[in-house]
């Protein structure tokens, strides 16, 4: 079996996590069980480029379980969990390719091994792999029935590709999912973007000033959990219905430029490049912290803070100081990557617990329907999304009311009035 990972004798250490991370994932599991007696997956080989993390691991050995072969690499040169990666090969036999601070060469030349097995689905985390297939392995695209895609970032990518013609099989956007955006992007970014940033710095949001800056559902939760932990949050945005939600949710909403030299804590989630510049850099004031918790590393143009840059150094780990030419001194955590998983694990197992039951379901129902599928972006079916939903609240020990026969044909019906 081939693979490639920092150190094979850690795998002991990561299996006990990944067995810890089992323990929170009981919808997966229920999923896992059924997939070891159905195998709905015999034969299918699936390359996944994904966070390689405790909660990772579980969905891997549940498409095992289900018949699958595997090769996995990261999606994120930094959120590579180096036992789990070698427990991933050692305990259950799935090739991984992902080692934690990998250099850009080793990234992709780990997502080539994940592809070397021809694929016949991918899984994907920011779309990395569906674009390497697009545009150096299209020799390969002959093999593959589908995909799915975990993130925003990714499935803005891939419905990109839709509107250009350009992409060649059919994806399943598993971030569309409402028991993936709803909980996942909102409660898990928001805690483990916390816990990232105060692994790295120990900070205290009671009583700072928090900007954060994008208002989707990740950003939502940053704000949320901020707020909660009694820090005076601004939120920053460029849509002005998202802009109106924050205010009405209670927080500040200000331009970038304008909050500037009042944040202590800056907290990127926009998808987008360029959102922290040099003109920000030189306004924030001395002792400014400053990190992403997007997926790709662009949103903090780090180019042009090196280029205002007197000297640099790391003072804590996943901290780096910056002094500047003007005698400021700010900070980038995690070099601007995925701050949840760059200082800390990334989203705890309970909320991971709904976003990989889709993921398992979006690769069976792929193998179901391949036939009937085009050459587009689709949303996983609603049915799927709900069954999900009632699976995570019965094990929860959660009951909830349903609708009579009557009730179904009222709100079925036109003809009732006042």
């Amino acid at each position: 079996m081939e693979f490639d990972v920092k150190d094979i004798k850690l795998a002991p250490k990561g299996k006990l996590r990944i067995e810890w991370a089992a323990r929170f994932m009981p919808v997966l599991a229920l999923i896992r069980k059924r997939f070891q007696k159905e195998k709905p997956l015999k034969g299918i080989r699936i390359s996944g480029c994904l966070h390689i993390t405790t909660e990772t691991a579980n969905l891997a050995i549940t498409l095992k379980d289900g018949g699958a072969q595997l090769r996995l690499c990261a999606s994120n040169p930094l959120s590579t969990q180096d036992d789990v990666a070698a427990s991933i090969v050692k305990d259950f036999g799935i090739s991984c390719f992902s080692i934690k601070g990998e250099n850009r060469n080793s990234y992709y030349k780990h997502i080539y091994q994940a592809l070397a097995h021809k694929p016949n689905i991918t899984i994907d985390d920011g779309a990395d792999l569906v674009s390497t297939l697009h545009m150096e392995k299209q020799d390969l695209l002959k093999n593959i029935i589908g995909g799915t895609e975990e993130t925003t970032t990714g499935v803005i990518r891939l419905k990109s590709m839709e509107k250009d013609k350009a992409l060649r099989y059919p994806i399943i956007a598993v971030n569309d999912s409402q028991t993936k955006f709803l909980f996942d992007n909102r409660y898990g970014t928001g805690q483990s973007t916390l816990d990232g940033v105060l692994r790295a710095t120990n900070f205290l949001f009671a009583g700072s000033t928090v900007v954060v800056c994008g208002y989707g559902w990740c950003g939502k939760g940053v704000a949320s959990k901020a707020k909660g932990l009694g820090a005076n949050v601004y939120v920053t945005e460029i849509n002005p219905i998202k802009a109106l939600e924050a205010k009405m949710d209670g927080f500040s909403v200000a331009k970038l430029t304008d909050i500037c030299k009042k944040g202590d804590l800056f907290v990127t989630v926009t998808g987008c490049e360029d959102v922290i510049t040099k003109k920000h850099f030189l306004a924030m004031k001395d002792g400014a912290i400053f990190c992403n918790s997007g997926h790709f590393d662009v949103e903090i143009n780090k180019k042009e803070l090196a280029q205002i840059l007197k000297s640099k150094r790391t003072i804590r780990q996943s901290c780096e100081e910056y002094e500047l030419k003007n005698g400021k001194k700010i900070y980038l955590l995690g070099e601007g990557r995925l701050i949840n998983l760059s200082a800390a694990e990334g989203h705890p197992a309970m909320v991971m617990d709904m976003s990989f039951a889709n993921q398992s379901l979006a690769s069976e129902h792929l193998v179901k329907n391949a036939k009937e599928l085009e050459k587009r972006v689709y949303k996983l079916p609603d049915e799927i999304d709900l069954e999900i939903a009632q699976l995570k609240l019965k094990s929860m020990g959660i009951t909830i009311d349903k609708l009579t026969p009557e009730q179904e044909r009222y709100i079925s019906s036109w003809q009732f009035g006042t």
